[in-house]
């Protein structure tokens, strides 16, 4: 994700049209090529306005830059996962991730089931985030608005799912419970489970 200090795109682990019927071409390439882009451009315009304050030492601007560095930052981290959350066609959640759901949530109904329903309810913009929580060594579902607010500290991200209304409105309009069943069709489960023996170590 970054090129010689710079943050870049990635690209898509996948065709633009690949998550069809579900995400369609149109809402992948303005999503990915356009909003993912420029949080990229803002995460490295603020990075370099913070060298600036740092090389000048004045630090009257810090505020409203901290603010940039977490929003863009976290808008351009959030997306490189949210690709690579998604994958045509859908892989299943199995193995080591599925019994640690089975341990934390009782059954993988039942996460599916919190899960859909703190996305589908997440106020105004924001994300639904499975997590690897270490300190209790275990799995949960955070809501996550405006990418910085209602998340946990310490937390490994192992799935997220964009809610912000340019994720979904060129097909669901104000439909963001159908937009979210149909990301749970095409969740990418082997990349969360990867992530989860990683945070694991």
């Amino acid at each position: 994700m970054t090129n010689k200090g710079e943050h870049t795109l990635p690209e898509l682990p996948y065709a633009y049209d690949a998550l069809e019927p579900y995400i369609d071409e149109q809402t992948m390439r303005l999503h990915h090529d356009k909003h993912h882009q420029g949080y990229v451009d803002g995460l490295n315009a603020t990075l370099g306005k913070l060298a600036t304050t740092r090389a000048k030492g004045e630090y009257g601007a810090i505020q409203a830059l901290s603010r940039d560095l977490a929003f863009h930052g976290s808008g351009a981290v959030l997306h490189a996962l949210f690709w690579n959350s998604m994958t045509p066609k859908g892989a299943p959640l199995e193995g080591e991730l599925l019994d640690a759901v089975k341990r934390d949530f009782g059954s993988a109904e039942l996460f599916m089931a919190q899960l859909a329903a703190a996305t589908k309810r997440v106020e105004a913009s924001g994300w639904g985030v499975v997590a690897y929580e270490p300190v209790g060594d275990r799995v949960v579902i955070l809501q996550c608005e405006n990418h910085q607010n209602l998340t946990m500290w310490g937390v490994d991200p192992l799935l997220v799912c964009d809610v912000w209304e340019h994720a979904y409105y060129l097909d669901y309009q104000n439909r963001r419970g159908e937009y979210v069943d149909g990301f749970l069709k095409v969740a990418n489960w082997a990349y969360a489970a990867k992530r989860y023996r990683a945070a694991k170590g």
